[in-house]
């Protein structure tokens, strides 16, 4: 990073940050030259009935299709072959590369102080996600599970192999799988898992509690965890990976003279943190759907390991969770995908399936075990191993959820995380679904996973991306294409002066951050119209606001977009529709007709866009980047993108009309009274 980079990055901390991260600083230059003596390390001694065990009549009533399913991910693993983000190894047999980087070639630091190597730094490392994607060890869960299904001893003497391979070559400290606390976190989960799936095989003795190899780092992972966790501008996700595997870690191995304190730890640490990080409403603060659900999967590893050890997180937890999970049914739409706002990295809390499994599914049937399905819930028939198993490890009795008050019908509108829904009021084949964004920026003062969208809109027929949020494809090494999927122009709303609403100083650092603030809303739970009017604040110190209207005419399967820059006089702006990879696009002057195709249904809509700009239209530009979507971590594909250039008055709305099904080629007028009431 640039020196500019950490002066700015200093700015957004308070005194106290700073305090913290001095001591942070010391204590790794202090663990330099006198690095923590682990625990006395006999070769046997260790209880491994301290993992809680799975019951096998719950393996038993694994439906023939999940098992067929993850051996078939397993037999691909015993093969060499692992998919994750937009990348497939094949090298994975019998052993791994632990520092390959899939991308670049590279291969990163495997010796060395941890905290001398800057992970960052892609021409020394690599790219550092896909560097450190393998060490999480859920490759590993996968092949232990199929042992668990299977009894085949060829699973669990693959994961003895690689998990024996990693640990000699990753010493405490040494290399770059040491560099980052979520890291040591998330791994610390998937070993409590490994070994309760294991268990059984002649050979889960030695290869845990009888290997003072692997005794010696749970203990490092977990001193590191607690004497590490992240603090202030970086106290988001990352926390809750750090404090979810320590939590997890000391429930499952309890092997330690520290076992007590930091169970106590970080159980008090989350009973803080999950509410702290969620919205009352049940949204994840981050405001990054993805984040949403690696958070849940997070929060249910710690406090599922607490209910299978008597060591329950309590009430608070599980009230915060079960509000996620309602807050995840009700943002999903008819196919059961929920929005894509802000980052996305395909992030796991635990995996027992392909990285491309249906998390979504796998949540909701999780959340229909554990805290039941209210009524309203998207209802899915997926059935997974990991919802299996995990809807298994609790008595939903005993959460502490019999006065928890949940939505008796599905919200539409979260105004605490500035989020509203407008669609149709029964969810059907050809489903009209619309985000609108009208909240924080992000989280925190850096808000790291946020993009500078305020007031965009996503909007879907039938689960099909129309107007589509872009995605995120990279975090380091690509600025000019970090910029431009989180860019304001690249997203469904309208730039004024030439900028972002929000100014970025860093991948994940933002110096100023516009906030939304909702007018009015209606007719969102019934009636033929719904609309929501917001507007934000990304302008404010030049004088503007940009003040957005969204009107869902459900009979006429119309949608009516409306902005308004308030303040400005023949101010520059550019409006941006970005589609989905599936709909093709013909601009005709200033209406641009779509067609998309659903199995053997061509279907079509009709976009009107304001005739003051001028209009064009971009598709897989690379200079500078325009007209892309990116569906994974890694992966970008290109997109019809509209753009509308030229200026604006307050007085001049500009008025884009989506009408699906018809020929609709002039936008029409809000219906009167689009703006009133609130709901």
């Amino acid at each position: 990073m640039k020196p500019s980079w950490y002066v700015r990055r200093l700015a957004s901390m308070t005194p106290a940050e700073v305090a913290g991260r001095v001591r942070d600083a010391g204590a790794r230059r202090a663990w330099k030259t006198n690095t923590p003596l682990g625990p006395a390390r006999p070769d046997g001694g260790r209880d491994g009935d301290t993992v809680t065990k799975i019951d096998p009549a719950v393996l038993a009533a694994v439906p023939d299709a999940t098992v067929k399913d993850l051996l078939a991910c397993a037999d691909d693993l015993m093969a060499g072959t692992w998919p994750f983000f937009d990348r497939v190894r094949h090298d994975l047999a019998p052993d791994a590369d632990w520092f390959l980087c899939a991308v670049t070639g590279k291969t990163a630091p495997s010796t060395g102080y941890a905290f001398d190597i800057n992970h960052r730094h892609e021409d020394e490392v690599g790219n550092i996600k896909y560097v450190w994607e393998l060490s999480r060890h859920q490759h590993l869960t996968v092949l232990a599970a199929a042992y668990a299904l299977t009894g085949d001893d060829r699973y669990a003497e693959r994961v003895d192999l690689q998990l024996r391979s990693w640990i000699r070559q990753n010493p405490f400290l040494q290399g770059i799988q040491w560099t980052s606390a979520i890291e040591v976190g998330v791994r610390l989960i998937s070993w409590v898992w490994l070994r309760r799936l294991l268990d059984g095989w002649h050979g889960t003795p030695a290869l845990f509690e009888e290997n003072s190899a692997f005794v010696g780092q749970v203990w490092e992972h977990q001193a590191y965890c607690e004497k590490f966790e992240s603090h202030g501008t970086s106290a988001n996700n990352h926390l809750l990976a750090e404090l979810a595997g320590l939590f997890a870690a000391s429930c499952a191995f309890p092997w330690f003279e520290e076992s007590d304190k930091w169970r106590a730890h970080s159980a008090a640490l989350l009973r803080r943190e999950v509410p702290l990080q969620t919205f009352p409403s049940g949204v994840n603060r981050e405001l990054a759907s993805e984040y949403h659900g690696f958070v849940l999967e997070l929060v249910l590893a710690a406090a599922l390991e607490g209910e299978a050890t008597n060591n329950s997180l309590g009430p608070v937890v599980w009230q915060a969770t079960s509000d996620m999970f309602d807050a995840l049914a009700a943002s999903v739409d008819t196919v059961g995908y929920p929005a894509r706002q802000g980052d996305q990295d395909e992030g796991h809390g635990l995996l027992l399936a392909s990285p491309h499994y249906d998390r979504w599914a796998s949540l909701l049937a999780t959340g229909e075990a554990l805290v039941g399905n209210p009524g309203w819930w998207f209802h899915t028939e997926s059935f997974d191993l990991r919802s299996h198993l995990w809807g298994h490890m609790a008595n939903p009795e005993s959460l502490g959820l019999s006065t928890h008050r949940r939505p008796a019908a599905r919200p539409n509108q979260f105004r605490d995380a500035g989020l509203t829904f407008l669609r149709d009021l029964t969810p059907t084949e050809d489903e009209l679904w619309c985000r609108i964004d009208h909240g924080p920026h992000g989280f925190l003062a850096t808000a790291g996973h946020a993009h500078a969208d305020a007031l965009s809109v996503e909007i879907r027929h039938g689960g099909v991306d129309i107007l589509a949020d872009p995605g995120t494809y990279c975090y380091h090494g690509e600025p000019e294409w970090r910029a431009y999927f989180r860019s304001t122009v690249g997203h469904n709303t309208l730039e004024l002066l030439g900028r972002d609403q929000s100014k970025a100083e860093g991948p994940f650092l933002w110096s100023t951050h516009a906030n939304g603030i909702i007018d009015a809303s209606r007719g969102l739970n019934d009636g033929p119209l719904a609309s929501v009017t917001a507007r934000h604040d990304g302008y404010a110190k030049d004088g503007l606001m940009h003040k957005r209207t969204v009107e869902l005419d459900r009979d006429a399967r119309r949608f009516l977009i409306t902005d308004v820059a308030e303040g400005a006089d023949n101010t520059e702006c550019r409006l941006g529709f970005h589609f989905g990879p599936t709909v093709d696009v013909e601009l005709d002057g200033d209406v641009a007709h779509l067609e998309w195709i659903v199995g053997t249904t061509t279907k079509v809509a009709t976009l009107a866009l304001p005739p003051s700009l001028s209009w064009t239209t971009h598709r897989g530009e690379t200079n500078p980047p325009f007209g892309w979507y990116s569906r994974v971590f890694g992966a970008k594909e290109p997109a019809v993108a509209l753009i509308g250039s030229g200026v604006t008055s307050e007085s001049q709305p500009l008025i884009s009309s989506l009408s699906f099904g018809i020929a609709d080629t002039s936008p029409t007028t809000p219906s009167r009274g689009s703006s009133g009431g609130t709901q």
